[in-house]
């Protein structure tokens, strides 16, 4: 009888369930028709109506970028002028001027020449301001300037730039630039190797391979792995790195989603060049993504230590589309997660605060998890390392020095103002640091807090009112204070601030080559993990070993 009633049962059970489904998706299908639809009407409406004429490709690109970010702020839409096929982000090569640099305004500033590749060669200095480009004045181009300095292996471009306000002009000559996953590897001392790792290219595990393996050839018996301000790329090269240092067929990273085929798991899956070297690896709030999943994982794994602070806590996971007239989509699709369990990502987009900003999850609300040997880790976004380093936490107006480009562009004055020093390293005295302080006053260069900009935005709304002058006097007095208790966080943030300014510095002198044989000696982070790997009994703690 028992089997009648399951089989009588159950499968109605099963068809009801399937005609939910069905039912659902039916749903799910007509209410995306019907707002096709309104939003079709609207569209053609508003442009067959409206007063003045309108652009119809810019009212959508600006529909459907507005929409979008609603969501996150990774899943992006590309129109057909935004789809460049750069091969940089992906391959680590292209053909251009071999230089970092930023939009402000209407001015290209070069931010960093690479040694030896084009900028470099033509003349090109940190701090520059580029604002012409062959016939093209940058003041007048809108569009991502930075495609004028695109082209096939010896083309010539000619520069016009600002030069501490004076206008000069030169030719670059574009080439193949190759932009290193790893720029720089060496030996901190007898037995330490450093490798710095600055972003996952498709050559990444190749360039850390082979990073690993000269240094080991040359006497190192321990590593230090720097992923600091790596904002991460490549998956599979995140899993690759990994099984440099953990056996094949380790799980590094599983991915999770409401629709199934974008649930995965990722294993290893080459043999291994050291499963026992000591590993202590680096991590601070700029070290994202895949980043995450070489520190998060090893950290799980109980294969590394990680010191530092904690990484930014990016753990969505996104994938192209193409769509039609050559657009293109760029859409969340996933989560990342540690072999513990643990979710990368730090910020709730599906649950936004009134003014629409995504909130982190209260430290009180973190989630337990357990290592391979039982340690216990927690979630609430990114990788919290096991020695936690305030050198490597940021004070709110250090973070505004280096958003409002005043360390950057201090740096710039002070290099024409010392050209000679070459290889030396260049040693910021009190009197420099009050220079930069004058300068930064003098240049009326704003830190845009919090507080400054809600007394700017208070004065905005008085001015609307007309109550400006009425309470002028108190707005100076409360400005008066803002800027005193800005120049006493300026004294107070000193070491750390100075700490920057150098670092810049070096680089303008040694490009960046120079800043990491400076740190190899000088840096209080590396000089943490060096010492945890000297003292076995101290890492074979943490670790349970």
């Amino acid at each position: 009888m028992y089997p009648y009633f399951k089989k009588k049962f159950i499968i109605p059970a099963v068809a009801s369930g399937l005609l939910f489904v069905g039912a659902s998706f039916k749903e799910d299908f007509f209410e995306i028709a019907k707002q096709i639809e309104i939003f079709t009407t609207l569209f053609k409406a508003v442009n067959t109506n409206y007063v003045d004429e309108t652009n119809p490709g810019d009212l959508m690109d600006k529909a459907i970028k507005s929409m979008l970010a609603s969501l996150d702020p990774y899943t992006v839409y590309f129109n057909e002028q935004d789809v460049v096929n750069f091969k940089i982000n992906n391959t680590g090569e292209y053909t251009g001027i071999g230089a970092l640099i930023s939009r402000k305004k209407d001015r290209l500033i070069v931010r960093e020449p690479y040694k030896n590749y084009p900028a470099d060669k033509a003349g090109l200095k940190a701090g520059d301001e580029i604002i012409q480009i062959g016939d093209v004045m940058i003041a007048d181009f809108k569009d991502d300037a930075s495609q004028l300095l695109k082209g096939t292996k010896n083309t010539k471009i000619q520069i016009k730039y600002l030069r501490q306000g004076k206008t000069n002009t030169t030719e670059l000559v574009l080439d193949e630039v190759d932009i290193k996953s790893v720029p720089f590897y060496g030996k901190i001392d007898e037995k330490t190797g450093y490798i710095v790792l600055s972003h996952f290219s498709r050559k990444a595990a190749a360039e850390v391979k082979d990073a690993l393996e000269k240094l080991k050839a040359d006497g190192a018996t321990q590593i230090v792995l720097d992923l600091r301000g790596n904002p991460g790329g490549l998956l599979n090269e995140a899993i690759d790195i990994c099984n440099l240092f953990v056996p094949k067929n380790e799980v590094i990273v599983t991915t999770k989603s409401r629709i199934e085929k974008h649930n995965n798991t990722y294993k290893t899956t080459k043999d291994p060049v050291d499963t026992e070297i000591p590993l202590a690896i680096l991590v601070n709030g700029r070290s994202a993504s895949a980043s995450e999943i070489v520190s998060g994982a090893l950290q799980d794994l109980d294969r590394a230590v990680i010191l530092g602070s904690r990484s930014f806590g990016k753990g969505l996971v996104q994938r192209s589309v193409d769509l039609t007239y050559g657009t293109q989509l760029k859409v969340t699709i996933s989560r990342y997660y540690t072999p513990s369990g643990r979710c990368i990502q730090a910020l709730d987009y599906a649950h936004k605060d009134k003014n629409g900003v995504a909130q982190k999850t209260d430290a009180k609300n973190f989630n337990a998890f357990k290592t391979r040997k039982g340690r216990t880790v927690y979630d609430g976004g990114g990788v919290l390392p096991d020695i936690e380093l305030d050198e490597t936490k940021m004070s709110p107006i250090t973070s505004a020095l280096l958003k409002n480009d005043g360390i950057f562009d201090y740096a710039t004055t002070y290099y024409y103002k010392n050209p000679n020093l070459g290889d030396k390293i260049p040693v910021l005295t009190d009197a420099d640091y009050t220079a930069f302080k004058q300068y930064l006053k003098t240049n009326k260069i704003s830190f845009d807090t919090e507080t400054e900009i809600a007394l700017k935005n208070t004065l905005t709304a008085a001015k609307t009112e007309k109550i400006d002058e009425t309470i002028a006097p108190e707005y100076q007095q409360l400005l008066a204070a803002l800027e005193k208790s800005e120049t006493t966080l300026l004294d107070k943030n000193q070491k750390e601030i100075r700490s920057l300014i150098q670092e810049e510095l070096i680089k303008r002198y040694q490009y960046q080559e120079g800043l990491y044989q400076f740190y190899l000696k000088n840096n209080s982070e590396i000089k943490k993990a060096v010492s945890v790997l000297n003292n076995q009994t101290e890492y074979k703690t943490i670790l349970k070993m």
